[in-house]
């Protein structure tokens, strides 16, 4: 075959692929964002820590048999063990759990943007931690964005003297903090085992952690069994948490960071609009100008060197 009739034919398939990945990318941000809407429903029917490990723990077991019947699985050498505590724990339970708790609370509308604060934190820490820039663009990305916090927290936006809605905010945003630890650490770690591999294993340490604590904080799982209540759990295990891992890693492995990132933006703004479809909250001006004012400053923080000047 022709040099140049092969090198055609290899831009056309890498077109193609990053067509496939756009496309699968647009489908994680819809699943995500309908996810949140799925998991403050399925709480009407389980308490929040049980409701999170009947998530995990099924896509922890449909995960162990994909990699095994791919021969993929992998037994983790010691210098992944750290990673492999830091997402099962900080991630898997930390944030998950938190913001469960967090969502008997808030609407979901509310907690899907506090939880998108993680890459506001992720600027200061990476900065402290790998020693990676803090220039004025980030600077300036954080105080946008952190501006948008401090207009959802206001006091004529929340009642300061309810302690459930304190709870909900404080629970919400410590699980934004531990996802954002997960990922500074992500990037310090120098990874041995592909992160596939590694995955059932992390959630095998979450499932087991997630079981524990809700035995230890909400006792023998007291659940209200109806179609509806299976479908929501189960959307929110198999698409939210399995399928989205996959969708993860394809878009991560055709895309780049950058573009990921920036199209992983459209989660809260399909979260907002269906929470206001499907839950019927009112989308206040100040939350959609929080909103707006938050993935300002994520996108002027992460925007990479080569695409805005610093």
């Amino acid at each position: 075959m022709p040099r140049v009739a092969f090198a055609t034919i290899l831009m056309q398939s890498e077109a193609t692929r990053r067509r496939r990945a756009i496309l699968l990318l647009a489908l994680l941000v819809v699943i995500w964002g309908v996810n949140w809407i799925a998991a403050k429903k399925s709480l009407e029917f389980v308490s929040p820590v049980w409701v999170t490990a009947f998530r995990l723990v099924p896509m922890c077991i449909i995960f162990f048999v994909v990699c095994l019947v791919t021969k993929k699985l992998r037994i983790p050498v010691r210098a992944d063990l750290p990673i492999i505590f830091s997402i099962g724990w900080l991630h898997m339970v930390g944030f998950s759990v938190l913001v469960s708790v967090g969502l008997q609370y808030l609407p979901a509308g509310k907690s899907i943007v506090l939880a998108y604060t993680t890459p506001l934190w992720v600027l200061p820490a990476a900065w402290l931690f790998l020693n990676e820039p803090f220039t004025l663009r980030r600077i300036l990305g954080l105080v946008i964005g952190m501006s948008g916090l401090i207009l959802i927290l206001q006091p004529s936006a929340m009642d300061w003297t309810d302690r459930n809605v304190l709870i909900g905010h404080g629970f919400v945003l410590l699980g934004a903090l531990l996802w954002a630890i997960s990922i500074v650490y992500g990037r310090a770690h120098k990874w041995v085992t592909p992160l596939f591999s590694l995955l059932p294993w992390q959630m095998l340490l979450g499932g087991v952690t997630q079981v524990i604590l809700a035995f230890a904080l909400e006792g023998i799982p007291q659940v209200t069994w109806s179609l509806e209540m299976v479908l929501l759990v189960g959307f929110c295990g198999l698409f939210g948490n399995g399928v989205a891992y996959w969708l993860m890693n394809i878009v991560s492995r055709d895309l780049p960071a950058a573009a990921v990132s920036m199209g992983l933006l459209g989660v809260p703004l399909i979260g907002l609009f269906c929470a206001s479809l499907f839950l019927g909250e009112v989308l206040g001006t100040a939350l959609l100008i929080a909103t707006v004012l938050i993935i300002a400053g994520i996108i002027l923080g992460t925007l990479p060197k080569s695409t805005r000047a610093t």
